[in-house]
């Protein structure tokens, strides 16, 4: 996590006075360009850090700059007792030193206040799995991971569809745990692109250089995507009436925008409403039972119709 190395170039810094980038660089297991874009952001955050290069440089702090753990207010703590840790963390092999930071934190604090940490996890729990969520294998992600700390090439066999493989040559830029799902981004033949991590085969370090871009922003980047992918999702409309005692419920399934169409003189409501396909808007309307009544599209009101039926014929007496 980049927060957590951001604290940890300062309280470096601030341990050992000036440090050469190639030191922190190997500390904290990153390529120099990481940790030179780091100080970047450090001083753009107002922390007084300067860089000196060539024979006798290094990295360093102001001297009239200097920060304590031990200054964080009550509030503070609580809200940084709260982190729980993830899956995707462990998965990265990463909750031991996350566990070890927390417990470093706690032996730091005054006596006072070093009972804050029991206290919150007594109280409160972050749970971030879902109830049905199922959890893809993921066996080649320390490699990949690898591959981005040392920013080297990676080989990787990838499961496309239909029982078809291919084996390409990736640069890797970052990795991204989406719901718990994680995905590689990363370029192959000057197009960036994003793959599912579980669907790759085999994977295999290269003693290539990755070149990444030095003005590549995965945040930014993982954003548009997800805003291209959520337009170019399909569309498969679907005209309906709504039952008055089903209309308070469509904004929960919908957004607000749809309860804010007109009912008729009866209280039913006619509005179109967005699916992904004929058997995703079958499913959810049989669901739904006498509450909504397709209208339009013919094919699909007919389909709902037939599952009904043999629904009906299954548990008639």
């Amino acid at each position: 996590m980049r927060a957590d190395r951001l604290l940890s170039i300062m309280m470096l810094l601030q341990a050992r006075g000036r440090v050469t980038a190639q030191e922190l660089a190997a500390e904290l297991e990153v390529s120099v360009r990481t940790i030179y874009r780091d100080l970047d952001a450090l001083s753009i955050a107002g922390i007084p850090v300067y860089a000196e290069r060539g024979p006798g440089g290094g990295c360093a702090l102001l001297d009239s700059y200097r920060t304590t753990l031990t200054g964080l207010t009550q509030d503070e703590m609580r809200a940084l007792f709260m982190l729980s840790i993830p899956a995707p963390l462990v998965e990265l092999g990463v909750d031991r030193e996350l566990k070890a930071a927390l417990l470093k934190l706690s032996a730091a604090l005054p006596a006072t206040r070093s009972r804050v940490g029991e206290q919150v996890r007594q109280r409160i729990h972050l749970d971030p799995e879902g109830w049905s969520e199922t959890r893809e294998p993921v066996p080649h992600l320390r490699t990949i991971q690898q591959a981005l700390w040392q920013d080297r090439r990676l080989s990787i066999t990838y499961q496309l569809m239909f029982e078809t493989r291919a084996e390409w040559i990736v640069e890797p830029y970052g990795l991204v745990a989406k719901a718990n799902v994680w995905h590689l981004v990363g370029a192959r033949r000057g197009s960036i692109r994003v793959y599912r991590v579980s669907r790759v085969l085999d994977a295999g370090l290269l003693d290539e250089p990755c070149e990444r871009p030095a003005d590549f922003d995965l945040t930014a980047f993982w954003q548009d995507w997800c805003a291209a992918a959520a337009e170019n999702r399909p569309a498969y409309p679907v005209t309906v009436r709504v039952s008055p005692e089903f209309v308070a419920w469509l904004p929960h399934y919908f957004g607000e925008e749809i309860g804010r169409a007109r009912a008729d003189a009866e209280g039913w409501l006619t509005v179109t409403l967005p699916f992904d396909s004929l058997e995703g808007a079958r499913d959810r309307i049989l669901g739904w039972g006498g509450a909504v009544e397709v209208l339009a599209p013919i094919a699909l009101r007919r389909s709902v119709a037939d599952h009904a039926a043999q629904i009906v014929d299954l548990y008639r007496e």
